[in-house]
């Protein structure tokens, strides 16, 4: 399959991954009292809406092509006003699970789509194509999953901490947010580089994500 093929069976799944986790953010949302997101036209398939540049073109992009092992992106927030929620702190929980879910939800339905073109179809250009682009929608799926789930804010699974921690703690906590981007940065960037200077592997991400893909690996072995 040429590259140009290729790029396309990778950027459907990455585009419809980051789009429905976002949405999926904004619906539950409005299900549990927040109208900010339908509001703000953001219950839509438009990609024009929820494309970010950076995090969903250029991370996606420069991970793809240096054949990293993992895959995550992000696309414009939804808006959620958190104060409107009938239940601000559980619903918390429930609208940032939400994205998360729909990518798991997103990768065993890939993940079936695979089996079946690997089982039933003719190896052919369209077959490849679609092989291929399962593949990716199986990879993207699960990286995106477990990287919202990594447990520091902004991130969905640091709103999911917050969600379940005592009242005391969860104020507590939440006051990382503003740090949150520049503690990502050093997970990211400054721990592995620091690691490689001293002989220790401290790229922490990459240690959580390794382990996350293999529990999916599990669960996608029990399911299929």
């Amino acid at each position: 399959m040429s590259s140009s093929i290729d790029v396309v069976a990778f950027i459907i799944p990455l585009f419809l991954s980051i789009i429905l986790h976002e949405i999926a953010h904004g619906w539950v949302a409005l299900k549990l009292g927040d109208t900010t997101a339908k509001r703000a036209g953001r219950l839509t398939l438009n990609p024009l809406k929820h494309i970010d540049p950076v995090g969903s073109i250029l991370i996606p992009a420069v991970l793809f092509l240096s054949h990293a092992g993992f895959m995550f992106g992000w696309a414009k927030p939804v808006p959620v006003s958190f104060s409107s929620l009938n239940h601000p702190k559980k619903d918390m929980g429930l609208v940032a699970l939400a994205g998360p879910l729909t990518n798991l939800t997103l990768a065993i339905l890939f993940a079936f789509l695979l089996k079946g073109f690997a089982t039933y179809t003719s190896i052919n250009t369209v077959s490849s194509f679609g092989i291929s682009l399962c593949q990716y929608g199986v990879l993207i799926n699960l990286s995106l999953c477990a990287f919202n789930l990594f447990p520091l804010l902004p991130l969905d699974g640091g709103r999911i901490v917050v969600s379940l921690l005592p009242l005391s703690w969860a104020l507590a906590y939440s006051k990382t947010e503003k740090y949150g981007l520049l503690l990502l940065l050093l997970l990211l960037i400054g721990f592995p580089l620091i690691g490689e200077e001293f002989g220790y592997n401290l790229d922490v991400i990459s240690i959580y994500m390794s382990w996350m893909m293999k529990q999916f690996l599990y669960l996608f072995n029990y399911i299929l």
